[in-house]
């Protein structure tokens, strides 16, 4: 055998014992950060919701909460809730699977509110069973926001001049390059007022009967605190959007209290996601940042979203 062939020989081994060594490391380390590798045993799994609610923090929220719902070990989950809100489709989707959990799964479902649990952050707490806040917690901001960057005057400062060819008078409606007709300021509020009313209705159903007695939140009741204001813990609980005051310790020995777990409970929770470049990133290539082009730069910079969205959001 050539000597040559011989290194790279040596070379190729060497470089797959590393992605070996890599690959076994990376799962022992997700294998630590998520306890559901843990012996048996009554568990209470604890998922957090933190920033935005987007599409993707929806589909991870909902596939941690049909794994956990899911596994017979698991009696209680606690959803950890530091979160502005965000979209309506996503706060929607997280929804539907907290009530499909409770009703199909038959889990207890508690809320523990963090800094902020405020709009779309507020819509996914509403079907638990429980729901615990901070005295100082933000929550509330119960309505829909929709909003976009409108540039008209500064393109006619630039003197660039847009043209539009639609099919109906409503298809470019929210464009960033003109004013909105009266027509269309009756459609958005109208499609503003529809969101609204699902808002309102989510919380309805999700705390009906809850707060002091003679004042149980029924829907009129609901729409007099639904005006986008915001409340502390303390003044959530004096209206009934929540059930008590207590942070994350007092919500986790409630939920044990409440499905009969014993002593102390053990927490499974979901794996942390990688943040930044990994060693098999370097090695592999997926990163290389010498092959992004200054044109590509620009062009991520000036590629501003102007498209209108619909919010369950406080800002």
């Amino acid at each position: 055998m050539k000597r040559s062939t011989l290194v790279w020989i040596l070379i190729v081994g060497a470089i797959l014992c590393v992605l070996f060594v890599i690959s076994l490391f990376t799962m022992m380390m997700m294998m630590s950060d998520s306890d559901s590798f843990m012996a048996g045993g009554d568990r209470i799994a604890v998922i957090p919701v933190e920033g935005v609610i987007n599409n993707e923090m929806a589909k991870n929220v909902s596939r941690n909460l049909k794994q956990y719902g899911s596994d017979s070990r698991v009696r209680a989950i606690i959803l950890r809730v530091d979160s502005p809100g965000g979209g309506v489709s996503p706060s929607q989707e997280i929804y539907r699977e907290v009530r499909r959990i409770k009703e199909e799964k038959k889990k207890k479902v508690i809320v523990s509110m963090a800094s902020v649990a405020a709009s779309g952050g507020y819509y996914i707490a509403c079907p638990a069973d429980k729901i615990f806040a901070n005295p100082g917690t933000i929550t509330g901001s119960i309505g829909v926001i929709a909003e976009w960057l409108n540039y008209k005057d500064l393109a006619q400062w630039a003197k660039v001049k847009p043209v539009v060819f639609k099919s109906g008078e409503f298809k470019d409606t929210g464009s960033p390059t003109r004013d909105l007709t009266d027509r269309e300021k009756q459609y958005f509020q109208g499609m503003i007022n529809e969101l609204y009313a699902q808002f309102v209705n989510a919380v309805t159903e999700g705390r009906k009967g809850r707060g002091s007695e003679g004042n149980e939140l029924n829907e009129d009741r609901v729409k007099t605190l639904a005006d986008g204001r915001i409340y502390t813990g303390e003044g959530a609980l004096k209206y009934g959007l929540i059930d008590a005051i207590g942070n994350y310790e007092d919500a986790l020995k409630e939920a044990a209290r409440m499905v009969g777990i014993k002593g102390e409970p053990q927490i499974v929770t979901p794996p942390k996601p990688r943040e930044g470049i990994s060693i098999l990133d370097l090695l592999l290539g997926a990163t290389k940042i010498k092959e992004i082009s200054p044109g590509q730069l620009h062009n991520e910079i000036i590629d501003i979203d102007t498209s209108v969205r619909f919010k369950y959001q406080w800002k």
